[in-house]
């Protein structure tokens, strides 16, 4: 059982995805970001669904490729959503593995759940909890994943640090997420619709590993990976995001895609 209270960010954030699930719509407007048709993962990872199953993703990377996941291993994947990085990761670790998905959404757990049903994938389960609080177990996990998700905390230092309590000595932490260079207009991080469209709680690269570091997490890496100029255009037209004296150029060079990694010390 998780104890954390919900912030008005985790509330307009789970409104804005239990919607998205809802309607099968993307997070933020773009084909190309928060992606349904999962453009962003290679097609031999994607042709380990079952046939006729639809790949549902609100992410901005692949980090089961990152992850270099191997048969036996448990996977935790923050933010978990429908469900999608989760069953890639269960057919990566095996039958002697398994995968835990945490999500706060009710809606994406229920959507989730039901789908490793459909498919008959046994080595998955769903909790309802908080990245900040999270239901797993202390040093019970080989490999944490994320898809697009921690930049939409509230308090990302203590997201981290529930990641590495709950990961075993000489664990992963795997994670594309959305980060800056330089800081954002305050009209932007005051926006609710922008918090949930990944770009508001976004924060600059080097504090982002700096949190990961206190944490006590070692050998971090983040990779950059930019955004084309439409595809932010589509994402802040779907905020409805205009500011003034800030044009959207320096938001497109200032927010980005990363592919991050990290260790906990054996």
């Amino acid at each position: 059982m998780t104890t954390q209270s919900p912030t008005p960010i985790h509330d307009a954030v789970r409104e804005h995805y239990a919607e998205r699930i809802k309607k099968n719509a993307s997070c933020c407007g773009s084909p190309d970001c928060c992606s349904t048709d999962s453009n962003l993962y290679p097609a031999d990872l994607l042709s380990t669904l079952p046939a006729g199953e639809s790949a549902v993703s609100y992410g901005c990377g692949d980090p089961i490729t990152l992850a270099s996941l191997l048969p036996g291993q448990t996977v935790l994947d923050l933010g978990s959503g429908a469900g999608l990085d989760c069953f890639f990761a269960a057919k990566k670790v095996g039958e002697t593995g398994r995968a835990i998905g945490v999500d706060m959404t009710p809606e994406m757990i229920e959507r989730a759940t039901a789908s490793a049903k459909r498919m008959g994938i046994t080595n998955v389960e769903f909790r309802q909890g908080y990245l900040e609080d999270l239901p797993v177990e202390k040093d019970s996990v080989d490999v944490i994943i994320s898809n697009c998700v921690i930049n939409l905390s509230p308090d990302k230092a203590k997201v981290f640090a529930e990641a590495f309590r709950v990961l075993k000595p000489g664990g992963k932490l795997a994670v594309s997420d959305i980060v800056t260079d330089g800081p954002l207009p305050e009209e932007v991080k005051q926006s609710l619709s922008a918090w949930a469209g990944c770009v508001a709680g976004a924060i600059d690269a080097r504090d982002y590993t700096a949190m990961m570091e206190s944490a006590g997490f070692r050998e971090i890496t983040l990779t950059p990976v930019f955004f084309d100029q439409e595809t932010v255009d589509s994402a802040l037209d779907e905020m409805k995001l205009d500011v003034k004296d800030y044009p959207r150029e320096a938001i497109h060079k200032t927010v980005y895609s990363a592919k991050i990694t990290a260790y906990k010390p054996a």
